[in-house]
């Protein structure tokens, strides 16, 4: 992911200036990076490291996504209807 296309997501659904840590935009980036790597196993289907990888930051999301869920749960369903995520 390019810096800029980093800014747009971050100036999209960041809640300050200088917010990068917070659940919102850490589900975000991950999200991004996940499609990424979904993208390289389509043409690697035998890299099981990468694989796991994936794995790994797919059960990272979901668990900040239950989080959110029970922290701001207004904030929750417009992240997902945003990212286009199934739940």
């Amino acid at each position: 992911m390019s810096t800029i296309d980093k800014q747009i997501l971050l100036g999209k659904f960041s809640e300050g200036k200088n917010d990068t840590g917070s659940t919102a935009v850490q589900v975000i980036l991950l999200t991004d990076r996940i499609n990424n790597l979904g993208d390289h196993l389509d043409l690697h289907r035998k890299d099981f490291h990468s694989r796991r990888g994936l794995l790994q930051m797919v059960s990272k999301r979901r668990s900040l996504l239950d989080f959110l869920k029970r922290k701001n749960t207004p904030r929750y369903q417009e992240l997902v209807s945003d990212l286009g995520l199934r739940r």
